[in-house]
């Protein structure tokens, strides 16, 4: 059953499981929370996305104004949306800011950094602090500033650090049970019909490699 966290008649927020399609496609987070709530015909919008690889927490709009009002939040960065990741090696600083151009090869359905602007081309921009490093691995803490498809796996990838467990942007032999750790950790936005200040944190699961670490309260 869908981990719901809140829910009330204009939004949802719930956890959404790795490897589960964030959009509206059979078997996808829109079918599973209509079968959590009870309401096979709920209109369920989505507001933002995640790869379908990725777990964590994710709020959908239950009406149109409330998916609107959302949406507009996230153009005007009112929105805030924090990840954890664990990836290969250490970053060279213990916090910083990540800036590229990226484009989008839809052959191989990858994400790269390139130097040269063009058609497609997309600035992204992302903050990082690293959380602890041990065996090779670091935790790290990032804060999205926009939300290009696989910004973060392909931005700290392009830097020799990939992140553990993901199959498509690492060469590394991680353990085949590993699922991609990257988790959405913290949601904060203003609730589109009575204006209060929301905010949702939610740890890593307790499996590997998350386990690798002491568990880190989200800041």
């Amino acid at each position: 059953m869908l981990d719901i966290i809140y829910r009330d008649e204009a939004i949802v927020v719930c956890v959404k499981p790795f490897r589960v399609l964030s959009t509206d496609e059979p078997g996808g987070m829109p079918d599973l929370i209509r079968e959590a709530i009870g309401a096979p015909k709920a209109k369920v919008r989505t507001i933002h996305r995640l790869d379908q690889v990725v777990g964590g927490l994710m709020v959908y709009g239950l009406t149109a104004h409330a998916a609107s009002e959302l949406s507009r939040q996230i153009r005007e960065d009112q929105f805030a949306k924090e990840y954890q990741a664990v990836v290969h090696w250490r970053p060279r600083e213990d916090r910083g800011t990540f800036r590229d151009l990226l484009a989008r090869d839809e052959k191989t359905r990858k994400t790269y950094v390139t130097k040269h602007p063009g058609k497609g081309v997309q600035e992204a921009v992302l903050h990082y602090q690293l959380l602890d490093n041990r065996s090779g691995f670091s935790l790290v803490e990032i804060q999205l500033e926009t939300g290009r498809t696989h910004q973060i796996r392909a931005q700290f990838s392009s830097r020799g650090l990939p992140l553990a467990g993901d199959r498509k942007y690492s060469r590394y032999p991680d353990p085949k049970s590993w699922q991609i750790a990257l988790w959405s950790s913290h949601l904060s936005f203003t609730h589109p019909e009575s204006g209060e200040a929301m905010d949702f944190r939610l740890p890593p699961p307790e499996t590997e490699p998350w386990t690798l670490f002491a568990f880190h309260e989200i800041s």
